[in-house]
């Protein structure tokens, strides 16, 4: 027999588990069982209610003509038609050879946004949609760096980071490793024998893998002297691990029409790509371990990657990042226990998804209540899902939610995102915050209107009734402290009507009413 548990605890555990339930969804599933829905979430299948809106959305597109006629005026609402095409179909809006406006080399990036908001509000597999945000964060490429990375974020989006985010590690390293991305944000692209760049063999060890606390360089300068080194087994790395990555790495390039020698040169397609005469072939160490001299194809670059995926510091490194994404904080025991999992499961299909599952049912996990605070984009997706706004995407909203912090797709460092609530919380944000749910209310951007719930459609409602109403949704419903809070604020006589079900101008002051009740810092956090 399932234990019911408490809606305004279950709300809160579907906003880290995903970005907020629908009206009811919480009861629902406080009785039949948290359990059971994460184990639904941890393999999600076909998503049809997606596919339809994105197969129907329009996004518009505008741009006037070039002076020297090089292109047309253009203004028009355009289908989401490169989401699914491979990287040589988006090449072309890269490569420079043809000339075009701007908006259309940035195209594929902003279908990927506006997919993204369409995902986080309508999908029901929230928990992917999460976990996607978070990997997108880990592996962050920054894609209003230049139109040519705008251009494979579509591929990036749906062949590196959503068939992994609940996959094996060692499969998505690599995947992100030869994404067309990765290789032109972090340079690996130019690394060639003799000129090794270390952009990306520097965040692999630094960011993607056994991050910031196990690099040892400020105690130790040669590789024999870190402990556990003789044994093969180093705590940390050191700066000659990422030089020796780094030549590991050569070679791995992409297909972008630069010569190879005097006589040949590479396809122009922007897929991934080995050039055997760009790698340097020689002997090189890495985490202790001798690499032998002149190595099948790849061979080196796998060997790093096998390496730092099963390190001991990459499973602690790792699993805290997923344990302070979803508890808000990094209890010892539960990191410990993550930890463990990771390394078990280290040749799983389903890695990532068995350590999620550990830290979800997790006595620490429901009893995180209030610890996170909502990022931008969980915030508006989970007050669209709570008000029942069938959320259409557009450019206002989107900028909108980067006026608190976020644009998507394009944190400017590799670091990505921050996951410390203190980015999101300045004066400027805070007002950004605000101005985003009660745009989202009032429907400023033309992203659809909150759906007032049955109790406020019946007979007239009143500022009482509504504000208990909706603070139930928004998964408030024990907070009195927050309806007088709103009521005060209002100026309103409580039992004052505030007009006719249904009326426009109701339905005005009920959206207004819904947006007070979610700037609460109780609806702020998850």
């Amino acid at each position: 027999m399932v234990t019911p548990i408490d809606p305004t605890v279950m709300v809160s555990a579907l906003s880290r588990a995903g970005y907020g339930p629908r009206p009811g969804e919480a009861a629902e599933i406080a009785v039949r069982g948290f359990g059971a829905w994460v184990e639904q979430q941890l393999y999600p299948k076909d998503d049809p209610e997606v596919e339809t809106r994105l197969t129907a959305l329009r996004l518009r597109i505008k741009y006037g003509a070039a002076p020297d006629g090089a292109w047309a005026a253009v203004d028009e609402a355009r289908p989401l038609d490169l989401l699914d095409r491979p990287m040589e179909a988006l090449w072309p809006l890269a490569d420079g050879k043809t000339k075009m406006n701007g908006a259309e080399r940035h195209r594929p990036r902003d279908e990927v946004v506006a997919a993204t908001l369409v995902r986080a509000v309508h999908s029901r597999w929230q928990l992917r949609e999460v976990l996607a945000g978070f990997w997108h964060d880990h592996f962050n490429v920054d894609f209003f760096q230049s139109d040519t990375l705008a251009t494979t974020l579509p591929v990036y989006d749906r062949a590196v980071i959503r068939p992994h985010c609940l996959g094996n590690f060692r499969k998505m390293l690599e995947a992100v490793a030869t994404s067309t991305a990765m290789l032109l944000y972090l340079s690996n692209r130019s690394s060639r024998a003799g000129a090794a760049n270390e952009n990306y063999g520097r965040e692999l060890f630094e960011l993607h893998t056994l991050g910031r606390d196990a690099y040892l360089n400020d105690r130790y300068d040669r590789w024999r002297d870190v402990p556990g080194a003789k044994d093969g087994k180093p705590q940390g790395y050191i700066d000659q691990d990422v030089y020796e990555a780094a030549r590991a790495f050569t070679g791995w390039t992409i297909e972008d029409g630069a010569g190879v020698d005097g006589k040949r040169r590479l396809p122009e397609t922007g897929r991934f790509t080995y050039v055997e005469s760009w790698h340097d072939g020689y002997q090189k160490r890495v985490l202790a371990t001798e690499f032998a001299p002149f190595a099948a194809p790849q061979a080196d670059g796998r060997q790093v990657l096998d390496l730092v995926a099963a390190h001991p510091a990459t499973a602690r490194h790792l699993s805290a990042k997923l344990v302070h994404r979803l508890v808000g904080e990094q209890p010892d025991k539960l990191v410990a226990a993550a930890t463990a999992e990771w390394r078990k499961s280290a040749d799983a299909p389903d890695q990532i998804a068995r350590v999620v599952r550990l830290i979800l049912l997790s006595p620490d996990f429901m009893a995180a209540k209030g610890r996170r605070l909502r990022r931008p984009l969980a915030l508006a997706a989970a007050f669209a899902r709570a008000t029942g706004i069938d959320l259409a995407p557009s450019e206002g909203l989107v900028n909108a939610i980067a006026a608190c912090g976020q644009r998507l797709f394009g944190w400017p460092t590799p670091t990505g995102l921050p996951d410390e609530d203190a980015a999101f919380l300045g004066t400027q944000a805070m007002r950004g915050r605000w101005a985003l749910l009660l745009g989202l209310a009032e429907n400023w951007w033309g992203t659809g209107l909150p759906a007032a719930p049955a109790a406020l459609r019946g007979t007239p409602p009143t500022p009482h009734t509504a504000v208990a109403v909706w603070l139930e949704a928004l998964g408030m419903a024990d907070r009195p402290d927050v309806a007088m809070a709103v009521l005060t604020g209002l100026g309103w006589p409580p039992d004052q009507v505030l007009g006719l079900p249904a009326a426009p101008d109701t339905e005005r002051k009920l959206a207004r009413i819904a947006a007070l009740c979610a700037m609460a810092p109780a609806f702020q956090g998850a």
